[in-house]
């Protein structure tokens, strides 16, 4: 009351709209639930487009750009959700060629302006307008019968193909969220597909599935969402080496070094799958902790999280081997790390936070999942 009467609510006021672009109270966070398919993938709800068009996406840390399907996609594309830019009245067109790579699949097509809401049509939404995205009109096998339309991108600007800003980082520049950050929540469900499996919140920390923040650490390179990390360990094995880590929603697995996963492995008691380019671990086994350094913060994956049901009874060690030979993360900490601690992106102060999740540890096996 007393800054009302003195006058400085009208200069605060000011201070917000010139610095945020918005009124205080139409800023916005959102809890985006999420879909788990087998703890290998997790997908949200967006639109685009005057009315709602809907898609499912990748919700992906490891990557910038959005893109889905055009009209004009055929191969791979027949169980796909497309965009008819001409059924929206908000379209903007770019026409800019675009190509992405992934570390598996590939996407290319042409640049077009619209409206994204993240959040199903009916549900609550974060609306950004005037938001570039790509429309594909081609998509690698890869993506075939992969359940999602496209790649929801959440990286930063410096990340991105032909350095299209990312939504999210739209919304941050337009002032549209109450913080300019998100937290995710990732559930371990076992072998269910498409049943509910995490949060995504946007603008504010996750204080309903998460504890209290563990730590922050900086980023070293705000790109990825890349940090330093040391001391990986798991039963008698321990390489102290300090490195550049990622953490990253759209990777199933976690990645290291190939000599550092191999002795992970055999301290787990898992065997190399030539054929199936996997480790094979019992389904009843239950190995320590995979323990990591970051901060000075020790962080531990419990079994369940790092090790999954593929079918047939046969169960993976959720580690891959990966060798940048020094360029590029030494790590990707994906999914069972993010099941494991709620991960804090902290885009306006280039840190990442982490926080226990707060999901019950399951009691069934993982062949049946929670």
């Amino acid at each position: 009351m007393e800054m009302l009467r003195s006058g400085e609510w009208a200069t605060y006021k000011k201070y917000l709209d010139r610095h945020r672009k918005m009124s205080p109270w139409q800023l916005q966070s959102l809890p985006q639930n999420v879909n788990d398919f087998a703890d290998f993938e997790y997908l949200g709800n967006i639109t685009i487009g005057t009315p709602d068009q809907s898609f499912i996406v990748v919700l992906d840390t490891g990557s910038a750009n959005l893109w889905i399907p055009g009209p004009s996609c055929k191969a791979n594309c027949d169980s796909k959700h497309k965009f008819d830019s001409s059924k929206s009245s908000t379209f903007v067109k770019n026409g800019q060629s675009w190509t992405i790579q992934y570390g598996s699949g590939a996407a290319a097509g042409v640049l077009g302006q619209d409206t994204v809401k993240i959040g199903a049509t009916g549900e609550s939404q974060l609306s950004i307008p005037k938001t570039t995205f790509g429309i594909a009109n081609q998509i690698s096998p890869d993506f075939k019968s992969d359940a999602t339309d496209g790649i929801f991108g959440l990286a930063f600007t410096t990340l991105a193909v032909d350095g299209v800003v990312p939504p999210l980082i739209n919304a941050i520049k337009q002032g549209i969220l109450d913080q300019p950050l998100f937290s995710v929540f990732l559930e371990h469900r076992g072998t269910q597909t498409n049943v509910g499996g995490g949060v995504f919140t946007y603008g504010a920390v996750d204080t309903t599935n998460c504890g209290p923040v563990i730590g922050y650490q900086p980023l070293s390179s705000a790109t990825y969402f890349q940090f330093k990390a040391n001391r990986f360990r798991l039963g008698k094995y321990l390489n102290a080496k300090v490195v550049d880590v990622i953490s990253d929603t759209g990777t199933s697995f976690l990645g290291g070094p190939s000599v550092v996963i191999d002795e992970m492995a055999k301290q787990a008691g898992a065997t190399y799958d030539i054929l199936g380019e996997a480790y094979i671990i019992d389904c009843d086994a239950t190995p320590g902790p995979l323990g990591v350094t970051i901060g000075g913060h020790d962080y531990q994956i419990q079994h369940y999280n790092y090790i999954a049901d593929v079918g047939d009874g046969t169960c993976v060690l959720t580690l891959f081997p990966m060798d940048f030979g020094g360029f590029g993360p030494t790590w990707i900490l994906g999914d069972p790390f993010i099941r494991q601690y709620c991960n804090i992106y902290d885009l306006g102060n280039l840190r990442m936070g982490f926080a226990p999740s707060l999901q019950p540890e399951p009691k069934t096996s993982l062949k049946l999942g929670t």
